[in-house]
């Protein structure tokens, strides 16, 4: 696709010249970045940042992933940094199985062969999910509602509005202005809908998706555009058989509202769905790690229980680990994730593997406060050649027993390496993912 460019997490972007460089986008794009990066409102993230490349200016990418869509049409994904070590349609294909963890993003199916073997642009795969989603409520029928209507009509229906037809029919006596209910398609849901399929008409550039959103929109026609998304957002209401309508109705959200932490929608004009990385491993990992628990544990996500200090009456700087593995009321392993590339044959003291100071840190103070300074704490990191196996324990000296593993999480095979250890074993099914 002549305006895609596909780049991984912390690439640098530079402005296209006469060299021929692997990451580079025309003026009008760079320039538009630029203001993006540049931007100081309440809507600014830190999805961007200048930088130089050999004396150039550039724009680096952060730790977000997803696409982005300048106001021309040119796209950028930005895919996980992962696939550097493997190959970019892999990355895409595993960032797409990742998404389906997040909120709004779960209707995404991958047995879909279109979504494997088409290299389809990520915005177009997303758009043909929303349409498919659409399709599949089309063919068991919109749903319809009473609605209140005020009209002047030939045929009395409902109650006559006295002041009304005073006003208007007095020398008109073949009209009855009314206030009556009519059974009709527009309802929020079906508006909001509508709306969304009324935006991907100006977004997609595959010719499918172009006529499928012809099509479904033509079913539509009767039903008006929502004229204030939040009221209908607010007014939506699945009634008893109306299940059906709940994957179009997310997916309409995310399109309208942007439930991802960049949307480029409203005065841009430039429709980009971003997400940080950070919390799609940590959703991924959570959702699959539940599937390797044993017995009577159960898994909880952001425990918000303590805090690091109390001041007089008060507690401050409250500590949310990632994940906390409980039996009935007891904590019993405290597990935080981290998107970061470690190397294992980096087990020196100056490198440390390229582990961070602070997050040992974070994990001594969660298992003080969660487990009383005893027991396991646990960072997971994503498996990579680099680091395919569990790390050696790490003990802390002052610590009563408290021991830190460091493990690898297969994001293809979906699930936690182990170490050979009776500590973690009684928690987890052993079942080592190969290499």
């Amino acid at each position: 696709m002549k305006n895609l460019l596909r780049i991984f997490e912390f690439d640098k972007i530079v402005e296209a010249k006469t060299d021929v460089i692997e990451c580079a986008v025309p003026r009008r794009v760079f320039v538009w970045l630029e203001a993006q990066c540049l931007r100081t409102d309440d809507d600014a993230l830190g999805w961007l940042k200048m930088a130089q490349v050999n004396g150039q200016r550039a724009i680096q990418v952060t730790s977000y992933v997803g696409v982005l869509r300048a106001p021309c049409g040119f796209q950028i994904e930005v895919l996980p940094k992962t696939g550097k070590h493997t190959s970019p349609d892999e990355a895409r294909w595993l960032l797409i199985e990742m998404l389906k963890c997040l909120v709004g993003f779960r209707h995404i199916k991958t047995a879909n062969a279109n979504l494997t073997t088409e290299r389809m642009p990520l915005l177009e795969v997303f758009i043909q999910q929303f349409l498919k989603a659409v399709e599949a409520l089309v063919k068991r029928g919109l749903r319809s509602d009473y609605v209140a209507r005020q009209d002047n009509l030939f045929a009395l229906r409902g109650r006559l509005l006295v002041a009304q037809q005073i006003t208007q029919n007095l020398v008109r006596r073949d009209r009855f202005f009314t206030d009556h209910d009519e059974f009709l398609q527009d309802r929020a849901e079906n508006r909001l809908i509508h709306t969304a399929l009324r935006h991907i008409l100006n977004m997609c550039r595959s010719q499918e998706n172009q006529r499928l959103a012809r099509e479904l929109s033509f079913v539509f026609a009767d039903v008006p555009l929502s004229a204030d998304v939040e009221l209908d957002m607010q007014r939506v209401r699945l009634d008893r058989g109306m299940g059906y309508y709940e994957a179009a109705l997310d997916w309409a959200r995310l399109i309208l509202q942007g439930l991802s932490p960049i949307s480029g929608f409203g005065k841009h004009h430039a429709p980009s769905l971003l997400f940080p990385m950070e919390a799609v491993f940590e959703a991924y990992v959570e959702k699959h790690l539940a599937r390797q628990l044993r017995g009577d544990y159960v898994l909880k996500a952001q425990a918000r229980s303590q805090h690091l200090v109390a001041h007089g009456a008060q507690r401050w700087f409250r500590l949310k680990p990632d994940l906390l593995i409980r039996n009935g009321q007891k904590n019993c392993l405290v597990l935080d994730t981290k998107w970061k590339l470690l190397d294992t044959s980096k087990n020196n003291a100056r490198e440390k593997y390229k582990l961070s100071q602070s997050d040992f840190y974070q994990l001594y103070a969660y298992g003080h406060h969660y487990l009383d300074g005893t027991g396991d704490v646990v960072l997971i990191y994503p498996k990579t050649d680099a680091f395919a196996e569990p790390l050696p324990v790490f003990d802390f000296p002052k610590a009563n027993g408290m021991q830190l593993w460091v493990l690898p999480f297969c994001i293809r095979k979906r699930q936690l390496i182990l170490p050979n250890s009776l500590a973690l074993s009684k928690f987890f099914i052993q079942n080592i993912c190969e290499n």
